[in-house]
């Protein structure tokens, strides 16, 4: 093996990553992991889902009955508080190395998740992390690691270009027949999702202000399962206190990491002189309920 050149490679490869992701804010980081390491994780995470049901279990109160694929596989949610395979994928040494040439500084894990996406499931409407994870200052970053090849018929994940900079968007309700989530980030004429076509092993990074979501799995035979990080930037002194404790890439917990308060601004799309802009209002959450009230008008 020549070390040299497997250096010079992977400094090529993080140096693209970097240009990505500054530009579009998501970055594609194709056979991060191998097929046999995608296939490993596959197996295990089936064989705990199928083994037993656990206490951070989100099965959606609005699941379909009995039948619905979501009800059968739900999504498995900080596995790494309990999991030394999540714990280990999670704080693994080449998603450290690939935020940290993104992001120019070391970033702090909070969260992991397993979509299974069964044939015949929902989707996520479009939504933008930021809005739940409530990162202080900065924002959160996503590492979604395919553990099946993904397309547009299994519900491969679809990214929104030029959305990475935008505030956090007031959303809507959505339609629960394509969406197992019920709300949904609303779009202005000419903006669309573009599909994240990916092999098992690639890790696709977003910032956690990018509106992102997916389709249903329209096929008959494939599963769309997807291992996902989210972690926040290493600044951050605050975040959702479900996301405590936060954790150094070493392991070790952050102590001083506060909790975010709820709430905080979001905005609606106007259109201005042929534009669209946003319009920053102040989102409140009180009873489940999501109200708005105008606070300032801003142009992004």
């Amino acid at each position: 093996m020549n070390v040299q050149s497997d250096v010079a490679k992977m400094q090529r490869y993080t140096m693209e990553l970097r240009e990505q992701f500054k530009q579009n804010g998501y970055a594609i980081a194709r056979g991060l992991f191998s097929p046999a390491e995608a296939a490993f994780h596959r197996e295990h995470f089936m064989q705990l889902r199928q083994a037993d049901h656990y206490a951070s279990d989100l099965v959606n109160q609005w699941d379909d009955g009995e039948q619905d694929p979501l009800k059968q596989y739900p999504r498995m949610f900080n596995m790494h508080h309990w999991d030394d395979v999540s714990r280990r994928w999670l704080l693994d040494a080449r998603i450290r190395h690939c935020m940290v040439a993104m992001l120019d500084r070391e970033p702090y894990a909070i969260q992991t998740m397993l979509y299974f996406k069964p044939p015949g499931a929902r989707g996520q409407a479009l939504h933008q992390d930021q809005y739940y994870l409530r990162a202080r200052p900065g924002t959160s970053i996503a590492a979604w690691m395919a553990l099946d090849p993904t397309d547009e018929a299994n519900g491969c994940l679809q990214i929104v270009p030029q959305t990475q900079d935008l505030p956090l968007i007031c959303p809507e309700p959505a339609d629960e027949s394509e969406s197992f989530t019920t709300i949904a980030v609303p779009l202005p004429p000419g903006m669309q999702p573009i599909p994240m076509r990916l092999e098992a092993g690639d890790v696709l990074f977003f910032n956690g202000q990018i509106i992102h979501g997916s389709f249903p799995n329209t096929t008959t035979d494939r599963f769309r399962r997807s291992l996902v990080g989210h972690y926040i930037e290493g600044h951050a002194r605050q975040v959702a206190v479900f996301d405590l404790p936060v954790l150094r890439m070493d392991g070790t917990v952050v102590e001083e990491m506060g909790a975010s308060p709820d709430g905080g601004e979001c905005g609606i799309w106007i259109d201005k002189d042929g534009r669209h802009l946003v319009d920053v209002n102040q989102l409140y959450e009180a009873a489940g309920l999501l109200e708005t009230s105008v606070l300032n008008r801003g142009e992004r």
